[in-house]
């Protein structure tokens, strides 16, 4: 069991899987309740986003030293800013919330964080909004796939 959930968090942290490789793959493929793989993937994909903030706080103006990486990550934050700065502006962490939840690919924790730190969202209001987000992301992953799962019984004819 403990391989399990270890595996369960090790694919939530990567980074463009996150809940939508983890939540799946421990529902259809593990032995364990959708309920414990629901908490084991929506607790680690919640303590992420304030690491990745963190660390984007932390090591961010080292990186920033080597010119090219510079002008790469400014293309990337006026880019970036163009997109969300009046939902920010707006709706605040909710923005932020809502971007981490919709479970596609480019959302979530990793780029919440990303998106929260070149907006100027603070610390605090990030931990909230992420924790929202992956709340919502985890429920959607999970009625999808659980409907499906069920759905798919309908379908399929077992042997």
């Amino acid at each position: 069991m403990i391989k399990t959930i270890l595996i369960l968090a090790g694919i939530t942290l990567l980074p463009f899987l996150e809940l939508r490789a983890s939540i799946p793959y421990g529902i259809l493929q593990t032995d364990l309740h959708w309920s414990v793989i629901f908490m084991i993937c929506v607790i680690t994909n919640a303590i992420l986003g304030p690491i990745i903030y963190f660390l984007l706080d932390k090591v961010l103006h080292i990186v920033l030293r080597i010119k090219f990486l510079n002008r790469i990550y400014h293309h990337y934050v006026e880019k970036m800013q163009n997109k969300i700065h009046k939902g920010v502006e707006k709706y605040g962490e909710w923005c932020i919330a809502i971007f981490v939840g919709i479970p596609l690919p480019g959302s979530g924790s990793y780029s919440g964080a990303l998106a929260a730190y070149l907006m100027g969202l603070s610390y605090k209001k990030f931990i909230i909004a992420n924790l929202i987000g992956v709340i919502i992301a985890g429920i959607a992953v999970t009625a999808v796939v659980l409907t499906g799962d069920n759905l798919a019984h309908y379908f399929v004819k077992s042997l």
